[in-house]
């Protein structure tokens, strides 16, 4: 009982510092956004992206140690020693909890430059974050079930046209492009439904992609295959707030993108949008190797981990 109430206590207080802390930096950024929405030319974006992208990462640096406060969580953290924040990163990662985008957050902020995450269209109207979001250039994309896309082919235009709007402002300042393949959270039931050929992922979605590399290839320095392993169990939102899921592995490599995969039309060329899917897939095979491989390890004791506070991080070298 006083265990539960620790945790319940814990995530309470995270949860009010972190929404005392969001509406703090979004009425800053929401002000600051207010000058490119007025005056929206390319000169102005220069200028003011970064300051906003500046403000986005004073929120994460913020709500890091926030969490470093209220939980001590274990970290086993390999390959981020040579990443940059001068330059362009397309990110994909295995999607398991919405406390993905906290432990990414974590893990690569200030490392590389600010991730612009794929959003799902309804998440805009989410209260205050939906419209920071918005100033941020995060891309909102409808995503149109199979069957509306069978009655309605034209809407598959809406999601790329909006990527390569999103891809054209990130082309200004550096950017790190992020994206889930698999689209949405994995679930058992899931799992079951698509009778996915991998033990712990979905099958991953190569659209959001492949419009990404088509848009702004040429400035991408790499691919980052992050994957996320919690081998207690993906913890909620909620449990890792309150402390749950006190483990967290990740593994970041950096892979050269195929020169092809910036100049091909994925929309028009078949044989092309069938090698996209075979890359995309062969990386998700190995993926699912890695996660087994992880979690066996972690059962066995062989995963090494580091509490680390946030603002350290950086400078830690054996995780």
């Amino acid at each position: 009982m006083r265990f539960h109430f620790l945790a319940f206590a814990r995530g309470s207080i995270a949860l009010v510092l972190i929404v005392a802390n969001t509406l703090s930096w979004s009425a800053l950024l929401l002000t600051l956004s207010i000058i490119k929405l007025v005056l929206p030319v390319r000169s102005v974006r220069k200028r003011v992206d970064p300051l906003l992208n500046g403000i986005a990462t004073a929120w994460i640096a913020c709500n890091g140690a926030i969490l470093h406060l209220t939980s001590r969580r274990r970290w086993d953290v390999q390959g981020i020693d040579q990443l940059q924040r001068d330059g362009w990163y397309l990110v994909l990662c295995n999607h398991q909890s919405w406390a993905d985008i906290l432990v990414l957050q974590q893990v690569l902020s200030r490392r590389v430059p600010m991730l612009k995450f794929f959003l799902k269209q309804q998440l805009i109207y989410v209260p205050v974050i939906g419209l920071a979001w918005w100033a941020l250039d995060f891309p909102f994309l409808r995503r149109h079930g199979k069957s509306a896309l069978a009655r309605r082919p034209e809407l598959r235009l809406q999601d790329r046209n909006a990527t390569r709007l999103a891809c054209e402002r990130f082309r200004l300042v550096p950017t790190s492009v992020m994206s889930f393949p698999e689209g949405t959270r994995f679930t058992t039931a899931k799992h079951a439904a698509q009778s996915a050929p991998y033990e712990h992922l979905l099958r991953p979605k190569a659209g959001a992609l492949a419009m990404s590399l088509e848009a702004m290839g040429d400035r991408f320095r790499s691919v980052l295959d992050v994957t996320i392993v919690y081998p207690a169990g993906a913890p909620t939102f909620w449990q890792f707030l309150c402390g749950q899921g006190d483990r967290v592995i990740v593994r970041v490599s950096q892979l050269p993108i195929p020169a092809d995969f910036c100049t091909g039309d994925y929309a028009a060329d078949n044989a092309f949008r069938q090698r996209f899917h075979g890359w995309l897939e062969a990386l998700w095979r190995a993926k699912d190797r890695q996660i087994e491989a992880l979690l066996l390890a972690a059962q066995s004791g062989g995963a090494r981990h580091l509490a680390i506070d946030p603002g350290q991080a950086s400078q830690a070298r054996d995780f």
